[in-house]
Protein backbone atom coordinates (compact mmCIF):
# COMPACT_ATOMS: atom_id res chain seq x y z
CA UNK A 1 0.00 0.00 0.00
CA UNK A 2 1.47 3.32 -1.38
CA UNK A 3 0.55 6.31 1.40
CA UNK A 4 0.06 9.68 0.53
CA UNK A 5 -0.40 12.83 1.88
CA UNK A 6 -2.07 15.48 -0.26
CA UNK A 7 -2.18 19.24 0.02
CA UNK A 8 -4.33 21.74 -2.12
CA UNK A 9 -5.88 24.94 -0.85
CA UNK A 10 -9.22 24.30 -3.01
CA UNK A 11 -11.45 21.88 -0.72
CA UNK A 12 -12.97 20.26 -4.00
CA UNK A 13 -9.77 19.64 -5.38
CA UNK A 14 -8.59 17.96 -2.21
CA UNK A 15 -12.18 16.09 -2.03
CA UNK A 16 -11.94 15.10 -6.01
CA UNK A 17 -7.79 14.07 -5.30
CA UNK A 18 -9.14 12.04 -1.60
CA UNK A 19 -11.59 10.70 -3.69
CA UNK A 20 -9.82 9.02 -6.71
CA UNK A 21 -6.83 7.83 -4.87
CA UNK A 22 -9.11 6.13 -2.41
CA UNK A 23 -10.93 4.48 -5.58
CA UNK A 24 -7.63 2.39 -6.48
CA UNK A 25 -6.70 -0.76 -4.21
CA UNK A 26 -2.78 0.31 -3.62
CA UNK A 27 -2.99 3.84 -2.41
CA UNK A 28 -4.11 4.97 0.87
CA UNK A 29 -4.71 8.91 1.83
CA UNK A 30 -3.34 9.30 5.50
CA UNK A 31 -3.59 13.25 5.32
CA UNK A 32 -5.25 16.09 3.90
CA UNK A 33 -3.87 19.91 4.11
CA UNK A 34 -5.06 23.05 2.87
CA UNK A 35 -1.69 24.90 3.05
CA UNK A 36 2.05 24.15 3.00
CA UNK A 37 2.12 24.22 7.04
CA UNK A 38 -0.23 21.86 7.19
CA UNK A 39 1.74 19.66 4.93
CA UNK A 40 4.74 19.69 6.29
CA UNK A 41 3.54 18.30 10.01
CA UNK A 42 0.97 15.67 8.29
CA UNK A 43 4.38 14.31 6.74
CA UNK A 44 6.34 14.69 9.85
CA UNK A 45 3.34 12.42 11.45
CA UNK A 46 2.90 9.94 8.92
CA UNK A 47 5.96 9.95 6.81
CA UNK A 48 3.99 9.12 3.81
CA UNK A 49 5.50 7.47 0.71
CA UNK A 50 4.70 10.64 -1.66
CA UNK A 51 3.30 13.79 -0.63
CA UNK A 52 1.26 15.28 -3.51
CA UNK A 53 1.62 18.90 -3.47
CA UNK A 54 0.23 22.18 -4.84
CA UNK A 55 2.24 25.45 -5.35
CA UNK A 56 -0.14 28.20 -4.66
CA UNK A 57 -1.15 28.15 -1.04
CA UNK A 58 -1.32 29.87 1.85
CA UNK A 59 0.64 29.97 5.04
CA UNK A 60 3.56 28.30 3.82
CA UNK A 61 3.31 28.02 -0.24
CA UNK A 62 4.36 24.54 -2.08
CA UNK A 63 7.62 25.26 -2.76
CA UNK A 64 8.79 25.83 0.66
CA UNK A 65 6.88 23.03 2.10
CA UNK A 66 9.16 20.84 -0.20
CA UNK A 67 12.21 22.08 0.79
CA UNK A 68 11.04 21.79 4.42
CA UNK A 69 10.34 18.42 3.57
CA UNK A 70 13.16 17.26 1.82
CA UNK A 71 15.48 18.83 4.62
CA UNK A 72 13.31 16.96 7.29
CA UNK A 73 14.85 13.41 5.42
CA UNK A 74 11.33 12.02 6.42
CA UNK A 75 11.71 8.99 3.10
CA UNK A 76 8.56 11.18 1.53
CA UNK A 77 9.11 12.00 -2.32
CA UNK A 78 7.40 15.01 -3.37
CA UNK A 79 5.15 15.11 -6.56
CA UNK A 80 4.10 18.54 -7.50
CA UNK A 81 0.70 18.71 -9.00
CA UNK A 82 -0.42 22.01 -10.28
CA UNK A 83 -2.24 24.07 -12.57
CA UNK A 84 0.73 26.50 -13.10
CA UNK A 85 3.35 25.83 -15.94
CA UNK A 86 5.53 28.66 -15.80
CA UNK A 87 9.45 28.44 -15.93
CA UNK A 88 9.78 30.00 -12.45
CA UNK A 89 7.95 27.58 -10.42
CA UNK A 90 9.04 24.66 -12.52
CA UNK A 91 12.16 25.71 -11.85
CA UNK A 92 11.19 26.62 -8.14
CA UNK A 93 9.76 23.24 -7.60
CA UNK A 94 12.70 21.10 -8.84
CA UNK A 95 15.17 22.73 -6.96
CA UNK A 96 13.46 22.22 -3.71
CA UNK A 97 13.41 18.58 -3.88
CA UNK A 98 10.42 17.82 -6.22
CA UNK A 99 10.97 14.45 -7.62
CA UNK A 100 7.85 14.71 -9.87
CA UNK A 101 5.62 17.10 -11.78
CA UNK A 102 2.63 17.21 -13.33
CA UNK A 103 -0.45 19.55 -14.04
CA UNK A 104 -4.01 19.55 -13.25
CA UNK A 105 -5.30 18.83 -16.33
CA UNK A 106 -3.55 15.20 -16.92
CA UNK A 107 -5.67 12.72 -17.11
CA UNK A 108 -6.94 10.62 -13.67
CA UNK A 109 -4.81 7.19 -14.26
CA UNK A 110 -1.71 9.56 -15.45
CA UNK A 111 -1.86 11.20 -12.04
CA UNK A 112 -2.14 7.80 -10.42
CA UNK A 113 0.72 6.21 -12.12
CA UNK A 114 2.42 9.66 -11.36
CA UNK A 115 1.67 8.61 -7.95
CA UNK A 116 3.27 4.94 -8.16
CA UNK A 117 6.08 5.90 -10.55
CA UNK A 118 7.24 8.30 -7.68
CA UNK A 119 7.03 5.34 -5.02
CA UNK A 120 9.18 3.11 -6.60
CA UNK A 121 11.86 5.90 -7.20
CA UNK A 122 11.10 7.60 -10.69
CA UNK A 123 10.64 10.80 -11.91
CA UNK A 124 7.22 11.42 -13.93
CA UNK A 125 7.61 14.81 -15.43
CA UNK A 126 4.57 16.46 -17.52
CA UNK A 127 6.29 17.18 -21.34
CA UNK A 128 5.94 20.53 -20.58
CA UNK A 129 8.04 20.20 -17.16
CA UNK A 130 10.34 17.94 -18.93
CA UNK A 131 11.34 20.47 -22.18
CA UNK A 132 11.79 23.42 -19.82
CA UNK A 133 14.44 21.85 -17.79
CA UNK A 134 15.80 20.37 -20.88
CA UNK A 135 15.74 23.70 -22.37
CA UNK A 136 17.73 25.05 -19.44
CA UNK A 137 20.22 23.03 -19.22
CA UNK A 138 20.95 23.70 -23.19
CA UNK A 139 20.98 27.06 -22.73
CA UNK A 140 23.15 27.35 -19.94
CA UNK A 141 26.39 27.32 -22.14
CA UNK A 142 27.40 23.23 -21.27
CA UNK A 143 29.82 21.86 -24.12
CA UNK A 144 28.53 20.11 -26.18
CA UNK A 145 29.35 15.99 -25.66
CA UNK A 146 30.52 13.38 -28.51
CA UNK A 147 27.91 12.72 -30.13
CA UNK A 148 25.52 9.53 -28.98
CA UNK A 149 26.72 7.05 -31.77
CA UNK A 150 29.48 6.21 -30.09
CA UNK A 151 27.82 5.14 -26.61
CA UNK A 152 26.97 1.55 -27.55
CA UNK A 153 23.11 2.28 -27.25
CA UNK A 154 20.78 -0.35 -28.85
CA UNK A 155 18.08 0.74 -31.15
CA UNK A 156 15.59 0.12 -28.70
CA UNK A 157 17.18 1.78 -26.09
CA UNK A 158 17.25 4.54 -27.84
CA UNK A 159 13.61 4.58 -28.60
CA UNK A 160 13.00 4.34 -24.84
CA UNK A 161 14.89 7.20 -23.86
CA UNK A 162 13.19 9.43 -27.00
CA UNK A 163 10.54 8.40 -24.98
CA UNK A 164 11.66 9.36 -21.94
CA UNK A 165 11.90 12.89 -22.64
CA UNK A 166 8.36 13.00 -24.14
CA UNK A 167 7.23 12.24 -20.21
CA UNK A 168 6.05 8.88 -20.46
CA UNK A 169 5.81 6.83 -18.20
CA UNK A 170 7.58 3.12 -18.59
CA UNK A 171 3.59 1.61 -18.20
CA UNK A 172 3.09 4.03 -21.23
CA UNK A 173 6.64 3.30 -23.11
CA UNK A 174 5.78 -0.52 -23.25
CA UNK A 175 2.52 0.22 -24.22
CA UNK A 176 3.92 2.56 -27.02
CA UNK A 177 6.15 0.36 -28.23
CA UNK A 178 4.38 -3.43 -27.71
CA UNK A 179 6.51 -4.54 -25.05
CA UNK A 180 6.35 -5.24 -21.48
CA UNK A 181 6.67 -2.69 -18.65
CA UNK A 182 9.79 -5.26 -17.19
CA UNK A 183 10.83 -4.93 -20.66
CA UNK A 184 11.29 -0.81 -20.58
CA UNK A 185 12.78 -1.04 -16.67
CA UNK A 186 15.55 -3.63 -19.07
CA UNK A 187 16.60 -1.20 -21.44
CA UNK A 188 16.97 1.61 -19.01
CA UNK A 189 18.43 -0.08 -16.80
CA UNK A 190 21.32 -1.03 -19.66
CA UNK A 191 20.88 2.66 -21.43
CA UNK A 192 21.85 4.12 -17.98
CA UNK A 193 25.04 2.12 -17.51
CA UNK A 194 26.06 2.85 -21.25
CA UNK A 195 25.71 6.39 -20.79
CA UNK A 196 26.73 6.95 -17.37
CA UNK A 197 23.32 8.36 -15.58
CA UNK A 198 21.07 7.87 -12.50
CA UNK A 199 18.18 8.54 -13.03
CA UNK A 200 15.67 9.99 -15.80
CA UNK A 201 15.92 13.45 -15.41
CA UNK A 202 19.49 12.73 -16.05
CA UNK A 203 19.08 10.34 -19.21
CA UNK A 204 16.57 13.31 -20.83
CA UNK A 205 19.34 15.90 -19.97
CA UNK A 206 21.79 13.49 -21.52
CA UNK A 207 19.48 12.45 -24.56
CA UNK A 208 18.86 16.36 -25.24
CA UNK A 209 23.13 17.77 -25.07
CA UNK A 210 23.60 14.56 -27.50
CA UNK A 211 20.62 15.65 -30.14
CA UNK A 212 19.54 12.18 -29.52
CA UNK A 213 15.99 13.62 -29.35
CA UNK A 214 16.71 14.52 -32.90
CA UNK A 215 18.24 11.96 -34.86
Amino acid sequence: MIRVVLADDHAVVRRGLAGLLESTDDLEVVGVAKDGSEAVALVLEHRPDVAVMDLQMPVLDGVEATRAIVEAQTGTEVLVLTSFSDHARIDAAIEAGAVGYLLKDAEPDTLLDGIRAVARGESPLDPRAARRLLSRATGAGEQQAPSWASSGLSPREVEVLRLVVEGLLNKQIAGRLGITERTVKAHLTSAYQRIGVADRTQAALWVERHGLDHA
